[in-house]
């Protein structure tokens, strides 16, 4: 199932907007030039961690046959480049046996290379709802980015972008289905705050019984509802162990303390020998 999200074209000036387009336009051609394969290093800043084999394959194709038709976007690095956009392209002409590839060069900076990249695939609705909450993440902690300004930079509500960031809390088996597109964003986000063997339980159950977003909601409210009433005991009992503990460091004798659902309870002291119980004695009349 793919996470469809609403994203904004952004003014990114100087044409870059253009280098992301899906056709080429005459200025964007006349920009290229032809660069060595061999001389393009991969992305370091790019957002996708899985790309759709077949998908791939038929693009290798149409490049063995048409070649590239829109260029690839590329920065200088060393004694090479470093791509910003056009990953598919670049992989499939590499794939198809091609030397070189037409290639636009940009001196742009690693804050710009990194939201190149997720416009680009944004744009082409190519992210997972994991791929873009992880490629949000890293705008606010390699540049500082609030969620505001990350919204404002991808062109895309700050609600859209603080609900991906939460997917994160998942566990990783999660997220990783969310990456295999085996749940939505619709599907994973009601499985945050839910405890790992809970929220992994119902994402396996979503997956194979095909549960709507809507179902997953009612069935991750209920779970969460039982947790609470769980978690409200454990802190309950928690409670009592310490004050039983502490009474019982205080009087010097083993304590037991009994609490009732109404708020009635027993507290129970045991001593041995009648010595012990004048010792408890004096403790309360002092």
């Amino acid at each position: 199932m793919v996470v469809k999200k609403t994203v904004k074209k952004r003014g990114l000036g100087r044409g870059l907007d253009a280098l992301l387009a899906d056709k080429p336009t005459a200025e964007v051609v006349k920009q290229s030039s032809k660069i060595l394969i061999s001389k393009i290093k991969p992305n370091r800043y790019q957002p996708r961690s899985h790309f759709d084999q077949q998908e791939l394959q038929l693009l290798t194709d149409s490049v063995r046959k048409e070649g590239v038709l829109m260029p690839i976007l590329v920065r200088p690095q060393g004694d090479g480049y470093e791509l910003i956009a056009g990953e598919r392209r670049w992989r499939a002409s590499q794939a198809a046996g091609l030397l070189d590839i037409p290639a636009v060069v940009r001196d742009v900076d690693d804050l710009q290379a990194l939201e190149l990249a997720i416009i680009e695939n944004e744009q082409r609705d190519d992210l997972t709802a994991v791929e873009s909450a992880r490629a949000y993440k890293r705008l606010m902690d390699e540049f500082a980015f609030t969620q505001q300004q990350v919204a404002e930079s991808i062109g895309v509500s700050r609600v859209q972008v603080s609900n991906l960031i939460r997917l994160l809390q998942l566990p990783e088996s999660i997220q990783l289905w969310i990456e295999e597109r085996k749940l939505n964003m619709g599907h994973a986000r009601p499985l945050v705050g839910l405890n790992r063997a809970k929220a992994e339980a119902l994402a396996r159950e979503c997956i194979a019984q095909g549960w709507s977003a809507r179902q997953m909601e009612k069935e991750a409210k209920r779970a969460l509802s039982e947790t609470g009433k769980a978690s409200s005991k454990v802190m309950l009992d928690a409670d009592v162990a310490a004050l039983q503990d502490e009474l019982t460091r205080k009087l010097g004798l083993p304590v037991v303390l009994n609490c009732k659902k109404n708020g009635s309870g027993e507290l129970k002291i045991s001593y041995s020998q009648a010595a012990e119980l004048d010792g408890v004695l004096k403790r309360l009349r002092a």
